[in-house]
């Protein structure tokens, strides 16, 4: 048993920057599945959309963030990220991050929904990798933060109601019990729930499962944010082809050559994410939608680096080439329910970050919020935690969480069968429960995912682990798009493609689903 002042799961954008917040009061653990550097953070290649350009552009920026969100936006969350966000990145840029600049002065480009051009970014397509690379040297200087890396959550430890740590599982299969006066969940998102995802192995969905089973509510789970231009080759991974690509003035195209935008919004090619994704999937999932850059004047090479090198691989150039997209998983709008402080339902635990739901996104994520988001919140819910204000949360269940031991019963499952179940999981989540929805198809989900939870992988090792926690997602996601039977933002239903006039978020604890304003 192990004692610590606050306990971070996670060590991505939020948790780093929490981190360094709580590390002035107290002693800080931060533990992450992977090394240092493997999160969603380092994977953002589009920017940070922040509105420092005084008053006029904090309120567009508000503005851009309601419309997006299709009328589910917390109005209050948007104005704490789009208010607080300059002062946040001002901090960034003291500890050293280096944004790119154009003649001294930090270079802004547009993205989708955006009515200004404010996203900042790093070496071009790195804004994530260079913004925790700053935020890690930053931690490294601070003796109070310890940084645990190759250790996965398992579960929360819960006494009398009350969140007072976690059980970890380390690099060596050793089970670790860690308490804490208040633990962060910043685990990031869970794109592996599905089979086209442009996430990183790690998204696995572990904070937002670990909160469910401990009592916690979540909310709008069924929100997935598919990204329109994930790359679509034969037997290659989904690498993302940010939409800044877009921002700099590339088409969409179909297999004929035709540019197809105006056909479903306005905004053509900067409609947001959702509205593009679906129109994709109208003209033709399978290698018939193309990016298409040979007109744009630029030194694409330079302001696209990564991307270029990934492209070079498959003999592939900007500029010169078609680059063929399709929508893959890509953001979470949903997940552990807080308020704008970060407090979840469950006294002691506070979440911020992709793994949270304060409803900034509302039902659609405006380009580049995230990094913002993380960045704002991950602050916001340090300074709650060490205010321990006592403000009065509903209080669950009675002693110690004991799910662990589910995970462990019975024979142990072999690592290649449970990579066969992740796969079956994965699937069946993409087939049923993407990116059009209906009722026979989300019921079919269900059937297949309760035959699933009875060869469910045994065995404390992380990919065992992992099994269970995806699960646990896909089965809120699952029951969350069923329950809303509209279409708004990222949830689309084919069987009901009416957007209902009051606007209500999900919200589901203990297996109980409602829907409220």
């Amino acid at each position: 048993m192990e004692q610590v002042d606050f306990l971070v799961v996670g060590a991505g954008i939020a948790g780093l920057s929490a981190a360094i917040c709580l590390a002035r009061v107290g002693r800080v653990m931060v533990v992450t599945k992977e090394e240092l550097a493997e999160s969603n953070t380092a994977y953002a290649q589009g920017g940070i959309a922040v509105a420092m350009g005084g008053e006029e552009d904090v309120a567009l920026h508000l503005e851009d963030t309601m419309s997006a969100g299709d009328g589910l936006v917390n109005r209050e969350a948007a104005a704490v990220l789009v208010e607080q966000g300059p002062r946040r990145v001002e901090e960034l840029l003291a500890w050293g991050t280096k944004f790119d600049r154009e003649n001294g002065e930090l270079m802004r480009t547009r993205e989708g929904a955006h009515s200004r051009s404010r996203i900042l970014h790093a070496n071009g397509d790195a804004t994530g990798k260079e913004i925790a690379v700053s935020l890690l040297r930053h931690v490294r200087e601070m003796d109070s933060i310890e940084l645990m890396e190759w250790t996965t959550g398992v579960d929360l430890l819960v006494e009398g109601g009350r969140v007072a740590g976690a059980t970890l599982l380390d690099g060596e299969g050793g089970v670790r019990v860690v308490r804490a006066k208040a633990v962060l969940l910043a685990s990031g998102g869970a794109g592996q729930v599905y089979s086209d995802t442009t996430n990183p192995a790690v998204a696995t969905g572990d904070g937002i499962a670990m909160a469910y089973r401990a009592g916690a509510e979540v909310s709008d789970m069924e929100f997935y944010q598919f990204h329109p231009t994930a790359f679509s080759a034969p037997g290659a991974p989904r690498f993302l082809m940010s939409e800044a690509l877009r921002g700099e003035g590339a088409y969409l195209v179909n297999a004929k050559g035709e540019r197809f935008m105006e056909r479903y919004h306005p905004l053509l090619e900067l409609a947001p994410r959702d509205v593009v994704a679906r129109a994709i999937t109208h003209e033709g999932m399978d290698g018939e939608v193309y990016l298409d850059m040979r007109h744009v004047k630029k030194d694409l090479q330079a302001r696209f680096p990564g991307i270029s090198k990934f492209l070079a691989k498959y003999r592939l150039e900007l500029g010169r080439d078609l680059i063929p997209v399709r929508p893959a998983a890509h953001y979470l709008m949903g997940g552990i329910r807080t308020d704008v402080h970060g407090r979840s339902s469950l006294p002691g635990l506070y979440a911020a970050g992709e793994v949270a739901c304060t409803g900034v996104h509302g039902a659609n994520r405006l380009a580049s919020n995230s990094l913002l988001e993380g960045l704002v919140f991950g602050v916001r819910a340090a300074e709650a935690m060490i205010a321990n204000d006592g403000v009065e949360q509903e209080r669950v269940g009675g002693e110690q969480v004991a799910e662990t031991t589910t995970a462990v019963a019975g024979s142990v499952t072999g690592e290649k069968a449970t990579e066969r179940w992740i796969a079956e999981l994965r699937d069946l989540m993409w087939k049923y429960a993407g990116l059009l929805r209906d009722a026979n198809g989300l019921h079919e989900a269900q059937r297949g995912l309760d035959a699933l939870a009875v060869t469910m992988p045994r065995g404390m090792f992380r990919r065992a682990l992992e099994a269970r926690n995806l699960h646990t997602v896909a089965g809120l996601i699952v029951a969350a798009a069923l329950g809303r039977e509209e279409s708004r933002g990222a949830h689309y239903r084919n069987d009901f493609p009416g957007r209902d006039a009051a606007a209500r978020h999900s919200v589901m604890a203990k297996g109980r689903l409602e829907f409220v304003a």
